[in-house]
């Protein structure tokens, strides 16, 4: 009974990752630009879609009555529509600006001084990976504090919970609790990483159309998403 309480919870979050699209377009893009850093994103949205849903537990065992937990919901709910369409932009804008190509303007003296500009690629003998760690400190964080947004959003998330009531052991319902909170890091944390890989590669393999394309679509796909909150709720 002990090992059922801890896979039930353990495949009752990773389904509720894995079947919310809202989790997936929220994550998608900071992935696929963090690529081989990718699983932390995962990792840092699993910990605040913890916390989150522990914060409003927590409001709603304890001031239910004199805080309007319902509305705080709500709100978040319409709250993460507003965020995954900004994500959703930022995406795209990232596409554009990496395309932006050097210009230089260059002066040849030999004869008469002609002035032109032209476009050129740089070219290196030996890779290198570049390291931008403000970035990627931001791009944790913004994944942090939209785990915790999903978190509060939606009451339903106690639905998820009720099977600890139908446990006869102390012991099982805690076990379920754990397994449940290990599903939703390591649900994330495994769907980033793998989108973090096929990012890698195609970016390591000079897929520039192919990496560029898996770009956009993650863009689309948070603003498609975030369009059908904001209506919804």
């Amino acid at each position: 009974m002990l090992e059922f309480s801890f896979t039930a919870g353990l495949l009752a979050s990773i389904l509720h990752v894995i079947m919310g699209p809202d989790h997936l377009a929220a994550v998608l893009p900071f992935a696929i630009e963090s690529k081989k850093k990718a699983w932390k994103i995962g990792l840092a949205w699993g910990i605040g879609h913890l916390l989150g849903m522990i914060a409003i537990g927590l409001l709603f065992v304890l001031f239910k009555e004199l805080i309007p937990v319902g509305k705080i919901s709500e709100y978040s709910e319409q709250l993460v529509g507003v965020v995954l369409i900004g994500i959703g932009l930022w995406a795209i804008y990232k596409i554009f600006k990496t395309q932006e190509q050097h210009k230089h303007l260059h002066i040849h003296s030999e004869n008469a001084p002609i002035i032109h500009k032209h476009t050129h690629e740089h070219t290196h003998e030996t890779t290198h990976e570049h390291k931008h760690p403000k970035n990627i400190k931001q791009s944790y964080a913004a994944s942090l504090s939209i785990g915790v947004l999903h978190g509060l959003a939606g009451i339903a998330h106690f639905l998820i919970f009720l099977p600890v009531l139908a446990f006869e052991s102390q012991m099982d319902s805690i076990l379920y609790i754990v397994g449940f909170a290990l599903g939703i890091i390591l649900a994330m944390t495994i769907f980033a990483f793998v989108i973090g890989k096929i990012a890698s590669s195609a970016k390591s393999g000079h897929h520039e159309l192919f990496f560029n394309g898996i770009r956009l679509a993650g863009g689309l796909f948070a603003i498609i998403i975030g369009i059908y909150w904001c209506v919804s709720f």
